[in-house]
């Protein structure tokens, strides 16, 4: 029979806390309350002067700093940074002595972190592994592992963590292609890749022709540009069951994320004599577009609505399902 130590949770002699769902481990400091109904998981660290809610579930190994309020509708995923004296609402019309039907439900996916003095807006998401900023006015939903700044928070970059060895600085990627038309190189995540097209420059301009089987490595069904994104706008933020994609800045920049459900990777297309091959079953993602940047996508399939994944979890599931991740 196993033997195994139960830590119980510990509670400052200056806290007060009325809830009997504290798990084992967490620690409660100084001038913490904790309301009746509230649920804080095992491993947690509830820091001076944190109030807890009635309606709020915190998970395992939450980290909640100095100065945080938690209201009614939060819900905290595991392994959570929540920064002093961040600020959640639920509430988007307040009034004194004047409670709505029920409050909005806002929800921190698991390794997210709230940076100091950060304002959530009631009714979000913040995706799992989202970092956001000091200060930051979070009032839209956060994508997974976006990094977010600035009123109203805007999406910045996004938490890099592909395989060893593979890591380069951003912009580097097209340079260590070289110039030899079909040189190849391999991002590193679920089989996507960048490569050098065929191009051909004189005294009259330059040209690059993109064929199946010379540099496009299927035949297009169909084709389309993005143009006139706002540099601050994100597109993509999806994945295909079925359909592969192949992109080229064909004017301008843009930085593209690519993502298995294991490793993610950010690379950038900034010449229109470079493409990246993104396989189906990854999830994609384009920001930072200069400001007249033109993206040419030629795609494998044609357009179905049902090839569509634009939901992460979903996206996230099915990637280990075919053991991914």
């Amino acid at each position: 029979m196993n033997e195994f130590t139960v830590t119980p949770p510990y509670f400052h002699p200056q806290s007060l806390c009325e809830s009997k769902q504290i798990g084992e481990g967490t620690r409660v400091w100084a001038f913490a309350h904790i309301l009746p109904g509230a649920k804080i998981g095992r491993d947690c660290n509830i820091c001076d002067g944190v109030f807890v809610e009635n309606d709020v579930i915190v998970g395992d190994g939450v980290t909640v700093k100095c100065g945080v309020q938690l209201w009614d509708g939060l819900r905290i995923g595991e392994n959570v940074f929540i920064g002093p004296n961040a600020t959640f609402t639920n509430d988007r019309f307040p009034r004194s002595r004047a409670y709505p039907e029920s409050f909005l439900s806002t929800i921190v996916e698991e390794h997210a972190s709230i940076g100091a003095n950060a304002t959530i807006l009631p009714g979000v998401r913040i995706g799992r592994g989202a970092m956001i900023g000091a200060g930051a006015v979070v009032t839209r939903d956060v994508p997974p592992f976006a990094t977010v700044v600035g009123n109203p928070a805007f999406i910045i970059g996004y938490q890099d963590n592909v395989a060893p060895g593979l890591h380069r600085p951003e912009m580097a990627d097209s340079a260590i292609l070289g110039n030899a038309i079909g040189s190849r190189v391999n991002l590193g995540v679920g089989g996507s890749w960048l490569e050098r097209l065929p191009n051909f420059t004189d005294m009259r301009g330059s040209l690059t022709p993109l064929e199946e089987g010379k540099g496009l490595p299927f035949e297009p069904k169909r084709t389309f540009l993005v143009y006139g994104v706002p540099s601050h706008h994100v597109r993509g933020e999806h994945a295909h069951h079925k359909c592969a994609q192949f992109l080229v800045a064909a004017h301008g920049g843009v930085s593209v994320v690519v993502d298995d459900g294991s490793l993610r990777r950010e690379t950038r297309l900034a010449d229109p004599s470079v493409g990246l091959y993104l396989p189906p079953m990854v999830w994609g993602i384009q920001y930072k577009f200069d400001a007249d940047s033109v993206l040419f996508v030629a795609a494998s399939h044609p357009y179905e609505a049902e090839d569509y994944m634009r939901d992460y979890a979903t996206f996230l599931d099915l990637a280990r399902s075919v053991g991914r991740s």
